[in-house]
């Protein structure tokens, strides 16, 4: 019997887990690691920072939804891998492996920036239930005692769409509650134009984005990079200070301490076509916890994003190739990674396509319409029945 361990419980860890129960059953037996006993459906945390949604309401607990496939979960972080000898350890114990995924997201990284962070700092922060809570407090502050808001992505951040959504529905909230005249929305990115998004753009994304900030009065500073953040000020390596009472700025990205050791200089996990690390065959990595290189230099860094909807693609080729290897096949040809996500805008959305995710492209679209607002909320319901029931093989 084949031991598989993976390392995360979020869109990646569930679905490769999943993935490895169903086609190889009684042949494997699978392990999910987890810091976090819940599975949270990401792409609604800025929802629940606006007070739209509920914790309850985005979240599952791991173990109720591993127990019923026979995979067994594991509450506890990991702290090493050691891939010479095949084991990956955690405060108590060790777990050997035969196979290796390792879906564990990003590792916040908010002491590069002094004063960055709700924990040590002075900002907010949209990616982790817990800090979006805390988040939505402080939102909730706002609208009770106004103030300039400001919003954006630090050097080295690799996911911006939660920053734009939460511009936008500001604004579109604010303007709902007749106050929006109270309340000066700044943008505040290390993209080198709006829209970049870390690839190069998405269609016309560029003159997409210029001209809604436009039309809603947010007004943007591009490809800029945060020195340090001080109570109530933003101060920018170019010496500009910008006045905040509430900023939610996404941090730096790197790997996870844990699997770091395995990837590049910022811990992030080199491999091949079919997300085999390119030195341990026996390891994958998949979603933000893989390496993938920026389509071109800019002059604050960026990384490249890994939405859920690339995530998931990841970790069914991973458990393909798993499966091959065990079965003694070839491995499935690995397709070409395209990206889709929705952007929630408040009182419409829009939909962003790109095929390949990295430039040149066959496809690269961005549109907007309320028709792509009900689609977002109606992936949120399917996606969590989805895990919810354990059906990875579905779309």
């Amino acid at each position: 019997m084949a031991r598989m361990v993976i390392l995360g419980g979020s869109f990646g860890g569930l679905t490769a887990a999943f993935e490895l129960k169903r086609v190889l059953g009684r042949d494997a037996e699978v392990t999910v690691i987890s810091g976090d006993k819940r599975f949270i459906f990401l792409p609604s945390l800025p929802w629940l920072i606006m007070g739209w949604r509920r914790q309850e309401d985005i979240t599952l607990n791991v173990a109720d939804i591993l127990r019923p496939k026979g995979i067994q979960f594991i509450y506890e972080a990991a702290t090493q891998v050691d891939p010479e000898t095949s084991k990956v350890k955690t405060a108590t114990r060790e777990f050997p492996y035969d196979y290796l995924v390792i879906s564990t997201g990003p590792y916040l990284s908010f002491d590069e920036i002094p004063g960055l962070g709700p924990d040590k700092g002075y900002t907010d922060c949209t990616f982790d239930l817990d800090h979006a809570v805390i988040t939505g407090k402080n939102w909730r502050r706002i609208i009770e005692e106004p103030g300039p808001v400001v919003i954006g992505s630090s050097q080295m951040v690799s996911c911006f769409g939660p920053s734009y959504e939460l511009a936008f529905e500001m604004d579109a909230e604010l303007r709902r509650m007749k106050m929006r005249h109270k309340v000066p929305i700044l943008y505040l990115t290390s993209e080198p134009y709006l829209g970049h998004m870390g690839v190069g753009g998405l269609g016309n994304s560029k003159r997409f984005f210029e001209d809604e900030f436009a039309e809603r009065d947010i007004k943007s500073i591009i490809s800029q990079a945060i020195e340090e953040v001080t109570p109530g000020e933003i101060r920018l390596r170019d010496g500009t200070r910008l006045p905040f009472k509430l900023a939610m700025i996404a941090p730096p990205f790197k790997g996870v301490p844990a699997v770091a050791p395995l990837g590049n200089p910022r811990g992030f996990i080199p491999v091949d076509r079919n997300y085999r690390h390119t030195k341990y065959k026996g390891i994958f990595a998949v979603g933000v916890a893989m390496a993938i290189a920026p389509p071109e230099p800019t002059p604050v860094p960026v990384g490249v994003p890994k939405t859920g909807f690339m995530t998931v693609k990841m970790a069914k080729t991973a458990a393909a190739t798993i499966f091959a290897d065990i079965k003694g096949l070839s491995p499935p040809s690995a397709e070409e990674l395209n990206v889709m996500c929705i952007m929630d805008m408040g009182n419409t959305a829009a939909f962003m396509k790109a095929s390949p995710v990295l430039p040149p492209r066959q496809e690269s679209i961005t549109k907007k319409g309320i028709w792509a607002k009900w689609m977002k909320v109606g992936f949120e319901k399917y996606f969590l029945w989805k895990m919810k029931h354990g059906m990875s093989n579905l779309p």
